[in-house]
């Protein structure tokens, strides 16, 4: 079993390219599916989620062609099942895109209930809300989530609460409904405006993406288009606190600085200088962290994907500081292993109380779920002494070449398969 082999200790430093954003490539290859022209998808992440999503794609015929590892084609002209219950499929959140993008195009489509990581509930109520107001005929049986409608009519839809998932769904079957539709609440985040400008160059009518009222005006049908997905703000994010954790001084290229401003406001707030550019940031931390409070809020609050890595930064910042969960309720799941490193962090509900330690220890821990499986490594690159990283797969569904990445800054880490290779490693870099 692949695992992650660390020596901590080395600040990183220097320059690293940022990928396509995997909470946009998701939504937008399964809407590549609602017209029968070819559609060219480029700066795609090359991740687990991505690719596990393809093959389902063309189990029910789409002809997908990769043009290179970031590139490819799409073509769904000979679509021939409208049920989606791959095996992989049933182990990402995103699978439940193709209800839209299906129901949209064929105005029926069973897809398996969604999994991905266990971060707490992600009820989909607010996606069948949206269908059943679009006039389709929702149900959920042996595990699939089957809907049918004989036509979808626009509609005034006003969400409970903010969905990114819901918002995005929806979005989709609506393109091809018939008259107006108004999604209120609607979720802003910068993968709901990518996806809504992809449709847009297919010939949808979208209005509104990135405001919390959308406006569809309902099209008959959709062209092929080329586009280029957006860079990824939590992979981004990522390498930044990676920076502060480290003490060093990273710059990530490839990125829209508007969609990291809470990110670059709470780095400033903890004592980090940060230099923003055209399409990159610096981050140099040369002063010792200090401690602050941050919730987590639908963008462009500070989003639940960075609450691990800002815990782990603020687990070395002088002082206490709380970090209080808005989101999702199992998000602290990876608070035992950096406990395990030393940390001291207590958590009441949805809150984390922290009081900042010198350093970190390394320990022998496991990767929760993806977002904290990265933070960990990033503790694990702070930390005194050699920590071994396991079930790393949760890292790879959204991470690409992480570790290698990590190693063009300075990281002392490799992937390892055995005892032995870990061996090899401690003494290559003791």
């Amino acid at each position: 079993m692949e695992q992650y082999a660390i020596k901590g200790g080395n600040p990183l430093v220097g320059e690293v390219e940022i990928g396509g954003a995997k909470n946009a490539a998701l939504p937008i290859l399964a809407a590549s599916v609602m017209t029968d022209e070819t559609v060219y998808i480029e700066n795609m992440p090359d991740v687990r989620d991505t690719n596990v999503l393809l093959k389902a794609m063309q189990n029910i015929g789409v002809m997908i062609k990769r043009r290179d590892r970031h590139s490819v084609a799409l073509n769904a002209s000979n679509v021939n099942n409208l049920v989606v219950e791959d095996e992989n499929i049933k182990k990402i959140r995103a699978s439940y895109y193709l209800i839209g993008a299906l129901l949209g195009k064929y105005k029926r489509a069973q897809v398996a209930l969604p999994g991905g990581c266990d971060i707490g509930c992600r009820a989909i109520d607010q996606h069948i809300k949206g269908f059943r107001a679009l006039g389709a005929d929702v149900r959920i049986e042996h595990g699939l989530i089957k809907t049918r409608a004989d036509r979808l009519v626009g509609s005034h839809i006003y969400m409970d609460v903010v969905s990114v998932g819901a918002t995005i769904n929806v979005m989709m079957a609506a393109t091809m409904a018939e008259g107006m539709t108004i999604i209120e609440n609607a979720a802003k985040e910068p993968h709901v405006v990518d996806l809504a400008n992809f449709l847009n160059s297919m010939g949808a009518n979208i209005k509104g993406a990135g405001t919390d009222v959308i406006r569809i005006k309902g099209v008959k049908h959709l062209h092929g288009t080329e586009y280029a997905i957006i860079p990824d703000q939590i992979e981004a994010g990522t390498f930044m606190f990676a920076a502060a954790v480290t003490k060093g001084d990273v710059t990530v290229k490839n990125v829209i600085p508007k969609h990291l401003e809470s990110i670059t406001a709470k780095l400033l707030e903890i004592g980090c200088e940060v230099e923003e550019a055209d399409d990159c940031i610096r981050v140099v931390a040369s002063k010792p962290l200090v401690h602050t409070q941050v919730k987590t809020l639908p963008y462009p609050g500070f989003p639940t994907d960075m609450q691990p890595q800002i815990t782990v930064a603020l687990g070395m910042s002088r002082g206490t500081s709380i970090v209080t969960e808005s989101i999702f309720e199992n998000r602290f799941k990876y608070v035992d292993e950096l406990t395990r490193m030393g940390a001291s962090i207590k958590v009441e509900g949805n809150t984390a109380i922290i009081d900042g330690v010198e350093k970190y220890t390394g320990a022998s821990i496991s990767a929760p779920d993806l977002r904290a499986g990265a933070a960990l490594v990033i503790a694990a690159l702070a930390a005194e002494g050699y920590t071994l990283v396991d079930e790393i797969h949760y890292i790879e569904r959204g991470y690409e070449d992480f570790h290698l990445k990590l190693q063009s800054l300075g990281a002392q880490i490799e992937m390892v398969e055995s005892e032995r290779d870990y061996s090899k490693f401690k003494l290559k870099t003791g």
